[in-house]
């Protein structure tokens, strides 16, 4: 301490003399200006005329004398000030400690209240603008649904309306709407397009119903989430005054159109057209199946007897326009004397040619959107409109490159396909299967015995007899005890009897056609 007195006596001392110095420096710059001042103004009042008066030699010793005075009063109170603070100097040291936890709380402090205010800021920025947005689709919608006339459009931009004046009388007319006027107005995702014609007068409106009132949230159909099946929680519609007599000529309602959305992520969806007596759908006479991931992505469309798909057409995603993830598609399929021709945004896309003769008298055909696949995999889509009634062919002339048009579809003359078997797993009980099988059909298949396959984790089961005579004598003694009915060739087959009527013709051997290769 005694180290640190002697240390601020040094400073005082050195403060003192450097006053002392500055002090003695302005007394001699103020005698210096006295002296330039004298000068400049003995040369003034030579110049001047004798009408001015001139200040007397004492008055100017008076000023000089006073300015001297107020000039070393003012070095004194710079003297004591700079004493004081040097005085004081100690004290504020022993309390920097405290201070610098104070300011660095004070500084805190603001900086809280700097970043609230930020956010605030921030906050209320978003605000403005999701309002504003939702102002902008509010008005956005109001124009799709034409409403445009009543539209207050103030404070977004240029008035949409235009006013119109009669040429002769000047009188003002109703105003249009510009948008009114455009060649081109946007089909809102859920309505189908006015090209397609889907009036009131030629058909009518199955989802949703327009007569009955229907919650917002039931406007939109998808598959339920907790679906354990395919008629779990799916969609049925009737097909009403449906004669496939008329439709063959085309007459009569033989249009269906589904406004629907498939997200990006769906695997896959189908629909479903059959008669009223499918038997929990184990009849389907056109089957529609967009398949995104499998194979690349392909749409099956096939129909089912009894049970058993047919033959199915597979054409690839990458043919047809676009159905996963856009905003909203139209699939239109019509019922013609040909069979079930299928449109996709208004490509013709495919035909399903009849493989089972539709009803000649009126009657109402069934309509399934399924909740799962046979699997018990929810399917994935909403459906946003379904129309039913007349329109006029849309098929055109051409269709040389419609996939499924003049296909050949038979059936297997010696094999049987069984079905509404239980569902197996392992392999011990395929075996048993097999054998079970093997030992029912046996008088039918000659010296050999029938041929069984049955696939692992499936509820069916094929068996080949020996002759076609045999497959007709086993549907009826055998029809009681199971699921029977003729298998359908696969694509395999179909191409061995070509290849051996070809080599039958080349070699001008007559082939019986009866047997299979």
């Amino acid at each position: 301490m005694d180290l640190y007195a002697q240390v601020k006596l040094f400073e005082k001392e050195a403060a003192l003399a450097k006053a002392e110095a500055a002090k003695a420096k302005l007394v001699a710059a103020n005698e210096e200006f006295h002296r330039e001042k004298d000068q400049h103004a003995f040369s003034e009042s030579t110049a001047i005329t004798n009408d001015i008066p001139k200040p007397s030699s004492s008055k100017k010793k008076k000023r000089s004398k006073r300015k001297r005075e107020e000039i070393s009063n003012e070095m004194d109170d710079e003297h004591m000030r700079s004493s004081d603070e040097e005085s004081s100097q100690d004290e504020d040291e022993l309390t920097d400690t405290d201070d610098e936890d104070k300011r660095t709380f004070r500084r805190n402090e603001a900086k809280i209240a700097q970043l609230r205010e930020e956010n605030d800021l921030a906050v209320q920025r978003q605000e403005k603008g999701q309002a504003s947005a939702k102002a902008e689709e509010e008005l956005r919608k109001q124009l799709l649904e034409g409403n445009q006339d009543t539209v207050d459009v103030a404070g977004l931009g240029p008035s949409l309306k235009k006013k119109r004046f009669d040429d002769e009388s000047g009188a003002q007319r109703k105003e249009t709407s510009l948008i009114s006027k455009m060649n081109y107005v946007s089909t809102p995702p859920h309505d189908f397009s006015k090209s397609l014609s889907m009036s009131k007068i030629t058909g009518k409106q199955l989802f949703p119903e327009t007569n009955v009132a229907v919650a917002p949230e039931e406007k939109i159909w998808s598959p339920p989430d907790d679906a354990t099946g395919p008629e779990d929680g799916c969609l049925e519609l009737k097909l009403t005054d449906f004669n496939g007599a008329k439709a063959a000529v085309g007459q009569g309602n033989n249009t269906v159109a589904i406004k629907f959305t498939a997200p990006s992520e769906s695997k896959r969806f189908s629909i479903n057209i059959a008669e009223p007596n499918h038997e929990n759908y184990y009849s389907v006479l056109f089957h529609f199946n967009p398949r995104q991931f499998e194979r690349g992505g392909q749409v099956v469309i096939n129909d089912k007897k009894a049970g058993m798909w047919g033959q199915g057409i597979n054409l690839p995603t990458s043919q047809m326009p676009l159905i996963f993830g856009e905003v909203s598609c139209t699939l239109v399929v019509q019922i013609n004397g040909d069979g079930f021709d299928v449109f996709m945004n208004g490509q013709h896309c495919a035909r399903l040619e009849h493989r089972t003769p539709l009803p000649d008298k009126p009657k109402s055909l069934i309509l399934q959107l399924p909740s799962t696949d046979d699997y018990s995999n929810r399917e994935n889509w909403s459906v946003h409109k379904i129309w039913w009634g007349h329109k006029a062919s849309m098929a055109s002339k051409d269709l040389a490159n419609v996939a499924g048009v003049n296909s050949h579809n038979a059936v297997h003359e010696k094999k049987l396909f069984v079905s509404g078997l239980p569902r197996i797993y392992l392999q011990p009980e395929v075996d048993l299967r097999r054998a079970e099988l093997e030992r029912a059909f046996r008088k039918y298949g000659g010296q050999e015995g029938a041929i069984v396959i049955c696939p692992p984790n499936s509820t069916f089961a094929f068996v080949e007899v020996e002759t076609e005579r045999a497959a007709d004598l086993a549907l009826r003694e055998m029809g009681n005890k199971y699921r029977l009915n003729r298998a359908r060739r696969s694509r395999h087959e179909a191409l061995l009897e070509q290849r051996a009527a070809t080599e039958a013709e080349a070699s001008g051997i007559e082939k019986d056609t009866s047997k299979w290769d």
